[in-house]
């Protein structure tokens, strides 16, 4: 059997103050530290063994892997982290608060923006000081392909070619993976797995740090998918992400 684990990243300091965060790149809450070592544990106690891990450029997700690795005493395992696994970008959003944004613009935008398939919120201008051209770690991607905003159709579009090309092919070589990325990010590649509808997708939302299990046949199909833990924490967890958005 072949397992690829799918971890969005521990609260982050903008989770806690409820505000849209995308590529901007703030650090794991106090909470967030807890969830990614408690995730660890998780793991170690059902006796994962990775062969190799990915994880974006944004450092709640880096450091959520670092953590993850060292409770389970596999810091030497190989990382590769890019760009692609990265949020989605919120553009004009990032650092707004989202129950303030949805008591100016309404519950139903708000969702729109965050969780819909197609809906990207306004862009950031190209002068914008956070404008990804301007970010050293980005120096290396073609300007063209740097977003301003995205939506989740267009997250899927530079994150499902890395799936594709390296991550999926990987189990080929190692029997057990670890992706720690973002909510959309994820939701994209969960979207593709389990070929959720465009509408439908609205209705998933990722929990911080709740170890998501794929299981595969040596043809890479899908098999089995489950959260680990407690079910009961985990559908609670998915209804306060859920209502993060709300006024």
């Amino acid at each position: 059997m072949k397992r690829i684990v799918l971890l969005r990243h521990g609260e982050s300091v903008w989770n806690r103050e409820n505000r849209f965060t995308g590529w901007t790149d703030v650090d794991l809450s106090e909470r967030g530290v807890r969830e990614a070592s408690e995730a660890g544990e998780l793991l170690r106690r059902e006796g994962f063994r990775f062969g190799y891990a990915y994880t974006s450029f944004l450092k709640r997700a880096v450091k959520t892997l670092d953590a993850v690795l060292d409770k389970l005493d596999q810091d030497w395992i190989p990382v590769a982290k890019s760009w692609r696994l990265n949020e989605k970008h919120y553009g004009a959003l990032q650092g707004l608060n989202k129950r303030e944004t949805a008591e100016k613009f309404g519950d139903e935008q708000v969702l729109l923006w965050r969780r819909s398939f197609d809906v990207a919120p306004d862009p950031l201008a190209a002068d914008d000081p956070r404008n990804p051209r301007f970010d050293l770690r980005y120096r290396e991607v073609p300007q063209a392909e740097l977003p301003l905003t995205e939506s989740l159709s267009t997250t899927v579009a530079r994150t499902l070619p890395y799936w594709q090309c390296e991550i999926l092919p990987r189990l080929a070589y190692c029997d057990t993976l670890l992706v720690v990325a973002h909510g959309n990010s994820l939701r994209g590649i969960v979207k593709h797995l389990k070929g959720i509808s465009d509408d439908a997708i609205a209705e998933l939302n990722l929990p911080t740090a709740a170890p998501y299990v794929f299981e595969f046949d040596d043809e890479s199909n899908v098999v089995n998918d489950y959260f680990l833990g407690d079910p009961e924490k985990v559908a609670a967890a998915m209804a306060a992400v859920a209502a993060q958005g709300k006024k």
